[in-house]
This record gives C-alpha cells, structure tokens and sequence, in this order.
C-alpha cells in the first residue's frame, strides 16, 4: 500500500514510476520522468482521506458500473481480484470471519498484542503518534486507564462476533485479493492492488474494512480460496464495502518525523 502511494505521488510530480525487485527478494521504486497515465489523479487524490471505516453500512447494493470502476482500478499484473456480492456466499465469508475471530481470541498473545496497539483517548493516540485510536473503529473513547479495564471486561469473543455479523450484513460485498505467487514481490503486488481499489471506492463515496481473519488463521485460507473460486491459491487480502458513514481518523506522525536525510 505504501508503494502504491509513493508511486501515485511521484505521478502526481510528472514522474513514473517502477517497483523492482532483486534476486534476493529485495525491493525498490525508481522513479523518472516519463508516462504517468496508469496513476489516475483521483487515486492521488483520494490518499489523505482513505480510511479503514470499521462500522456498520447502510446494507444498499453497490452500482454494477461502480463495481467495474473498482475492479479496473485495481487490476494489477500478478494479482487477482475476486468480487463478492451474492448473498449466501457473504454469508460463507461471514461464518470464515468469526471462525477465525473466535480462534484469534483464544490466543493471549494476540489480544495482548490488539490491546496494546489501542489508543483509548485522543490524547493517548496523539502522545503516540501511531496505532488505532478506538473511536476510529467505532469503540467508545476513555481515558488510558480505564480504557485499558473496560478492554478486559468487555471484550469477548462472543461480543466481537456479533459486531462481525452485524457489519457483514450491512455490507454490499467483499473483495478477496489473490497474488499468482507466494513471495514478497507479489505480496507488495497484492498490497499495491488492495490500496488503489481502496482509493477508487473512496473517490466514489464508499467505504471499506479489512476482514482479515479468513488469511491470518491459516487452517481458513483454503476455505477462503474455495469460496473465491480459486482452490489452491493463498489469500492474501480481504476486505468488505459499502456505503456508508466517516468515523474519526487515527492521528499519525507529522511527515517530518518519519523522513531522514
């Protein structure tokens, strides 16, 4: 996704760009001066206000001549983009997103992890300068402390899976991103793909979540390539869509504090 940025950037600046990678599997974006019509200005456009828009949606369907838009803006040489809408295959994808929450909440490890990237309280996520501020996925907004309690008490497996369900069910489909290749130049090709479907649903008013489940628990990914029509290849990316509303953006670092000379 940070490469399909940088590279819709550098477009924006009269530069093309191309990812290269090495025979030992390491990558880099060169950029020159030269064509830069496969990098829509839209796409550029749409960068600072994408965001992962983690609640419910309104449950309308989404228009074929926008499903079209969003396929053609993510196609990407190596990568396969499979387009769900029907309603009993949703449901499929929604029992794989639970099976595979419910097996991510049983793991300390993991909710350790999820807890610790949280950010209870606007001041806490702007101290940090990183992680998930939790009005950002709809969560209720308190102070550290007590939002680091109320994580402990409240946040069941069961509680989790109802708020899946909930927001499949509003959803009007899921977009599943399959790379050729299991290797690192095709993960980024599945990223770069995943990031300009996500910019081109922004550009058209509509949102998006990651549903990642289905790929992280790896005793789910065939079932997931089953139901995307492509046994034998592994996932790489999931996600749902639809109309729906903004919620708060997570706060980040200025770009000064990131860049080294």
């Amino acid at each position: 996704c940070a490469a399909e940025n940088l590279a819709l950037a550098a477009a924006a600046q009269g530069r093309g760009g191309a990812l290269h990678f090495d025979a030992a599997g390491e990558g880099g974006v060169m950029f020159s001066p030269g064509s830069v019509s496969d990098h829509p200005a839209d796409l550029f456009a749409a960068i600072p206000q994408r965001q992962s828009t983690r609640a419910e949606y309104d449950g309308q369907p989404v228009s074929a001549s926008d499903l079209a838009q969003l396929e053609d803006a993510a196609r990407m040489p190596g990568v396969n983009l499979v387009l769900i809408t029907e309603p009993n295959r949703l449901g499929r994808v929604r029992d794989l997103v639970v099976a595979g929450n419910t097996a991510q909440m049983a793991d300390p490890a993991f909710v350790r992890e999820l807890k610790d990237w949280l950010r209870f309280s606007p001041r806490q996520a702007l101290a940090a300068g990183d992680g998930l501020f939790t009005g950002a996925s709809g969560n209720p907004v308190a102070p550290a402390w007590l939002g680091g309690t109320m994580f402990d008490l409240f946040f069941t497996a069961d509680a989790e899976n109802e708020k899946y369900a909930r927001q499949m069910a509003s959803s009007a489909g899921v977009a599943v991103f399959l790379a050729e290749r299991d290797d690192p130049e095709h993960w980024v090709l599945a990223g770069r793909a995943c990031q300009r479907f996500a910019l081109k649903a922004t550009a058209l008013g509509l949102r998006h979540a990651f549903i990642n489940q289905p790929v992280e628990v790896a005793g789910l990914r065939n079932d997931m390539a089953q139901l995307a029509g492509m046994p034998g290849r592994r996932p790489d990316i999931v996600m749902r869509f639809g109309s729906g509303p903004l919620l708060p953006y997570s706060p980040r670092r200025p770009v000064e504090a990131v860049l080294t000379a």
